[in-house]
């Protein structure tokens, strides 16, 4: 479950960078990608995944389409730390350290200060769908202006 202001905050956010979308529920749950796409009737790659990382204890988002995993290795390079310094954060920090829990957790929205990375593999969409803060909810966005929403850095940082 994720906080209860959660899809309230996702359509704050999505306000303040004015993208017009709506979030959309799903009462057979969209907590996973297969889960997601099977709901909005699209391709698995259309989802977008939002990791949360700790870099040194720096909290990273990372996204990625849904039909790819984050290569740990490449993430790492990027951010400039070891493999060993950088770990998947688990369910209960991710929930204290953004307010949503796993299978909820959207791109925008999130606290201040994070570092936010999407693969490349999210450019071969021109539209993609995204968690809304419940594991129940989505909304459809334009790819290039979520990630500019995000100010993400695009890289390769995921493999099929």
């Amino acid at each position: 479950m994720s906080a209860p202001d959660g899809v309230a905050r996702v359509e704050a956010a999505l306000r303040a960078h004015g993208i017009a979308s709506r979030v959309e529920r799903f009462p057979a749950g969209t907590a996973t990608a297969a889960e997601a796409a099977a709901a909005v009737g699209c391709e698995p790659g259309q989802i977008v995944k939002t990791l949360v990382f700790l870099a040194e204890g720096r909290p990273t988002a990372a996204l990625a389409a849904g039909d790819r995993r984050i290569d740990v290795a490449a993430l790492a390079r990027l951010l400039g730390v070891s493999r060993k310094r950088l770990r998947l954060a688990p369910p209960a920090e991710v929930l204290e350290r953004t307010g949503f829990a796993v299978g909820g957790v959207p791109p925008l929205g999130l606290p201040d200060g994070w570092d936010v990375v999407a693969d490349d593999s999210l450019g071969r969409f021109p539209r993609v769908w995204a968690a809304a803060g419940a594991g129940d909810a989505v909304f459809a966005v334009d790819t290039d202006a979520l990630l500019a929403a995000c100010r993400a850095q695009r890289a390769p940082i995921a493999r099929a």
